[in-house]
């Protein structure tokens, strides 16, 4: 019989969204690899084992051993796509959308992203970082285990640098693993408002270089990819702009994402899945010829349904369409001080069930499985298979689909992160 660290058993559902060939497309999406009164040995801080409880107990043996007294056990959270580190508030900006201005009307009159950037520059690296974890807790305690965070309230070289240095001080510190994303091109800052080419030229001439230095000095080096991302909208960054971004980016190292398709169709989809993109996100303006080329591709959809559901809109990405036509979709909460301030994977999945119509299977896979593999973490996290990282939360609840049926309350007793039991 085989010592390991930590034993979970009689899990009424285990749920493991195992993949081992892949994100999940298509009809693989409906299934989520459940194992009746299963069990998991944890060795290490990864995944030694997963079968019954029978099979578990009669191979492995521990000094701590969980009884998930029937409940479901899954793989924590993953999100892949969010905008943790800021400063300020947009609580002014609620009302206004609440009162019928569009996100483009904000944004043209110095609110949006230009609003957060002011904040961010005034604040202090402590500040960011203090505020930073605040929010890494709540969504910590919806069961979120690995999250990407964007800079792009700083769009000048020293505060990208501070959000930077901010996102490594919050994985260095937090127990939520971190993957890292540049997002100089987020918005035009003002002074560059009516030559928004010069701000791509620093961005490509100089902020990237400097990004990229600071990232092969990171802790981050050697464990997660660094990504590049692009903001390809009207009124951010045309296509052509956001298509030299990325080149650059990509030449330097970058792994690339891209903001497309959120309002209008520029063709950014196109471009970033030809430039080989891990993801594109958001896609609410997706034509069908760009969901047959995603469809084909290795990139990852990533859906957002919490920022239409912030905007009281009843227009969502098409996520049906995109899982009917063979893509590999992710599910992110976009946290955010202005489109998106929700900290919760399972609201998401929530709205998506609803609004999207993914089934509680589909929209629990987009976010874990496939939402690691838009962070190129896929090998590492998102499902319970032997080998991969131990983040497995237990659930006050006896059937998965009960984490988008009821929405608003948190469903998670206990965590499991690297193998550590976190909270009870």
């Amino acid at each position: 019989m085989q010592k390991v660290d930590l034993i979970i058993k009689n899990a009424g559902q285990l749920i493991t969204c195992s993949s081992p060939s892949g994100p999940k497309r298509g009809n693989d999406m409906q299934d989520v690899g459940v194992v009746a009164d299963g069990a998991v040995a944890v060795n290490q801080a990864k995944i030694a084992a997963v079968g019954t409880t029978d099979e578990i107990l009669r191979d492995f043996e521990a000094d701590e051993v969980v009884d998930a007294g029937g409940k479901v056990v899954c793989p924590a959270f993953v999100d892949p796509h969010t905008h943790v580190v800021f400063a300020g508030d947009r609580l002014n900006e609620f009302e206004l959308k609440i009162k019928g201005a569009d996100y483009l009307e904000i944004l043209a009159s110095g609110g949006g992203i230009i609003s957060t950037v002011k904040h961010t520059r005034a604040a202090s690296l402590e500040q960011l970082v203090v505020e930073g974890r605040a929010r890494l807790d709540r969504m910590l305690a919806c069961g979120t285990g690995t999250v990407e965070i964007k800079t792009g309230y700083g769009l000048d070289t020293d505060t990208e640098l501070k959000m930077l240095e901010a996102i490594a001080e919050l994985d260095n510190s937090h127990p939520i693993d971190i993957v890292p994303t540049f997002l100089a091109a987020h918005a035009v800052p003002p002074r560059f408002r009516d030559n928004t080419n010069s701000y791509v030229d620093l961005i490509c001439g100089e902020m990237l270089q400097k990004a990229w230095n600071w990232f092969v000095t990171s802790n981050f080096h050697g464990h997660t990819s660094f990504f590049c991302d692009v903001f390809c909208e009207e009124g951010a960054f045309t296509l052509t702009q956001s298509k030299h971004v990325l080149e650059t980016a990509k030449s330097l190292g970058f792994q690339l994402k891209a903001h497309v398709d959120e309002f209008t169709n520029l063709g950014g989809s196109r471009m970033a899945i030809e430039m080989g993109a891990t993801s594109i996100d958001h896609l609410d303006a997706i034509s069908d010829e760009e969901i047959k080329l995603l469809a084909q591709s290795n990139t990852i959809g990533i859906v957002t349904p919490t920022v239409n559901f912030n905007f009281g809109s009843t227009h969502f990405a098409d996520a049906r369409k995109l899982i009917d036509s063979g893509c590999a979709v992710a599910l992110s909460t976009d946290y955010n001080p202005g489109s998106a301030p929700c900290p919760s994977q399972p609201m998401a999945m929530a709205i998506a069930c609803r609004y999207q119509k993914l089934l509680p299977s589909e929209a629990l896979n987009a976010a874990t499985i496939n939402a690691a593999h838009a962070i190129g973490l896929g090998h590492l996290v998102g499902s319970i298979e032997a080998g991969k990282q131990a983040d497995l939360l237990i659930l006050e609840t006896e059937d998965y689909r009960a984490i988008a049926y009821e929405f608003g309350s948190l469903q998670v007793g206990r965590m499991i992160k690297n193998g550590n039991l976190l909270f009870n």
